[in-house]
């Protein structure tokens, strides 16, 4: 977790992550088939928001960059879905992590226990989203496999960055406890 000293601090780096996420979702975009959607990287720098920011920064930064990559991307209808959705698996990645990290849990173990909750997170927001406030349905299921691809691309991604940045000392160089 990032040591920041103090609330402005907090916010540059929040308002960082947020602008990696939007960044990291609009860069690599792979149209799905059958439905509307695409399929993206953001996902990891979400779980990376709730593994070195943690808390309501991290879920902010998750939130704000996804919701802002929908809506630079023309996915107006989806950005308070987006934003809820990736906030809610930026805080469940970041409690569960938190409540792993305290016990003998190996910590890969613990950020792959912790971001398999946040994609199931997301891909059962989405599903839900879709079918109720979007007002598709049960068409809506059609989302679930590529968000399941998503899912699970993102959380390798995601734990082989953290797990890159912690083995090279990235982490300690910038100031984050170990």
């Amino acid at each position: 977790m990032l040591v920041l000293k103090n609330r402005n601090q907090k916010i540059a780096v929040s308002a960082m992550f947020a602008a990696i996420c939007c960044v990291a979702t609009m860069i690599i975009r792979i149209p799905t088939f059958g439905t509307n959607g695409y399929v993206n990287i953001g996902d990891a720098v979400v779980l990376l928001c709730a593994w070195l920011i943690g808390g309501a920064y991290g879920m902010l930064a998750a939130g704000i960059g996804s919701a802002l990559a929908d809506l630079l991307a023309g996915y107006a209808s989806y950005v308070p879905g987006t934003f809820v959705i990736k906030a809610l698996m930026a805080i469940a990645a970041y409690l569960i992590f938190r409540v792993l990290s305290n016990t003998k849990i190996n910590k890969t173990v613990a950020f792959v226990i912790s971001g398999l909750v946040a994609e199931t997170v997301m891909v059962a927001g989405y599903f839900l989203y879709e079918a109720f406030a979007l007002g598709y349905g049960l068409a809506a299921a059609a989302s679930i496999p590529s968000n399941i691809s998503q899912g699970a691309t993102c959380l390798v991604l995601g734990v082989i960055v953290v797990r890159v940045m912690e083995s090279n000392r990235v982490l300690k160089k910038i100031n984050v406890i170990q």
